[in-house]
Formats: structure tokens, sequence, C-alpha cells
């Protein structure tokens, strides 16, 4: 009796061995997420609190805005792509100069990276959450005179007002380059500038391959859209326009 229940044994796991369990087939379904699913009381009472006290923070008015602030209105820079680069610009500097004791010379940002308008009216930190819904962090490269003169030819090409602040690019009749100035000065290839970015354009976004000649990398641990708050707090109105900083002069 003992050798029949082990011979039953061996034969029952061989027979398992040899035909193991098979996927034949893999079936899926979209399930709605919407209105018409029903609410759980339970779940709203405890996140009811949450929701307010976040909806309060995130509309309370920080500016206001006299006119809708657009990424729209202008070839080579515009009224939002300024502001933004102007943001980055002002809110970097004091930061970078603690630690370093150097001057930011440039800010630059990509016009993708805007992802809405600001609307005239009140600006609240909704508002930069609508901008600039990415959790990119300023970043300042020092970078050789050689990689701003490539960043430049990278602007002229690019076909989009790429924002930009700190310096002018001035273009002749021809769409030629005529001239460049880095705060007020002529620029200089051979000197160091010092440039406030966003990590993901230094991890290769928007394909500013420039940004990897850097000399050196100085972390704010700032998020771009809380500067944008913090200005917002700053300032009582928002001015913002398309103005000369990349321009093309044209003779009859």
């Amino acid at each position: 009796m003992k050798h029949f229940v082990v011979f039953i044994t061996i034969v029952l796991f061989t027979s398992c061995a040899q035909s193991p369990s098979q996927l034949t087939s893999i079936k899926g379904a979209q399930l709605p997420i919407n209105s018409e699913i029903p609410s759980n009381d339970s779940i709203e009472v405890f996140i009811t609190p949450y929701r307010n006290r976040i909806n309060t923070v995130l509309d309370s008015v920080l500016a206001y805005a006299p006119k809708d602030i657009v990424k729209t209105d202008g070839k080579l820079n515009t009224s939002e792509g300024n502001l933004m680069a102007d943001i980055l610009m002002r809110q970097s500097q004091p930061i970078f100069k603690l630690r370093t004791g150097h001057e930011v010379d440039i800010a630059l940002l990509n016009y993708g990276g805007i992802r809405n308008v600001i609307s005239a009216g009140s600006v609240t930190s909704r508002t930069a959450f609508e901008v600039m819904p990415f959790e990119n962090y300023i970043v300042v490269l020092e970078l050789p005179g050689t990689a701003i003169r490539e960043m430049v030819s990278y602007l002229i090409a690019s076909g989009r007002p790429q924002p930009f602040s700190g310096m002018k690019i001035v273009l002749n009749n021809d769409g030629k380059l005529q001239s460049v100035n880095i705060q007020g000065k002529p620029f200089d290839e051979n000197k160091t500038y010092y440039l406030a970015t966003i990590d993901y354009l230094l991890q290769g976004g928007g394909n500013m391959d420039f940004l990897k000649e850097n000399k050196s990398i100085t972390e704010l641990d700032y998020l771009l859209r809380n500067a944008m708050i913090d200005y917002f707090i700053k300032v009582d109105t928002l001015e913002a326009t398309v103005d000369d900083r990349f321009i093309q002069i044209k003779h009859p």
C-alpha cells in the first residue's frame, strides 16, 4: 500500500511538471471616472477640509494683471516669456549672490514650458500652477563664452520666441546677427557668464546642448513655480510687454 501511494505521488508531481500553467489571454476594460460614480460620504467628510484649505490658498489674490499676458503676442519675444524670464532672473539673483558672491548674467527658459496665459484680473497661486505645472528647479550654470555664442545661435534659429532676460540680441535687415549685449555690455567670448535656467533644460529638455558645456552647476533648491508665487506677492500689478531684448532692424 505504501509503495502504491508513493507511486501515485510521483506520477502527480511528474504530471504537474510536464504541464505548466500558461497565460492564454489578457482582457482589459476602460473604467471611466466621472460624475456618474456615486460619492462615498465618509471619504467626502474626510477630504473636504483639506480641499477647502487648498482652494483657499490657491485662490488667494496675490497681484493684479491689467490685461492678458500671453506668449503669442510677439515674433522674437513675448510679454509672457519676458515676464517669466525676468522673474527667474530677479528671484534667483539674491540667492545665487548670497551663496557664491557672483551675479546672474542671463536667465533662460523654453517657450514650450509656459503652459497657460496669465489672464487679466486677479493673479493667484493657482495662476502659477496653471502657467508652470511642472516641478522644475532653478539652477545657475557657469558657461564659457563659446557656449553663450551657441545659445545665441540657438535662439536665432529656434523659430520660436524663447524666453530670456539680461541679454539683448539685434539682427540686421537680412536676419543675420548684428550685436549681442549682456547686462548692457558687448558680449565677450573670452568671458565666463552665469546663466539661470531650470533643471529640465540642463537634463536635455529643449535640445539646448550648449548647457552641457557648463564649468559648474549651482542648485538653488528653488522651484520656478515658487519663484513666481514669491514674485507675485512682492508686486501689486504685473507689468509685461514685448520689448527690444530681441529685435530685427529692418530698413526700407
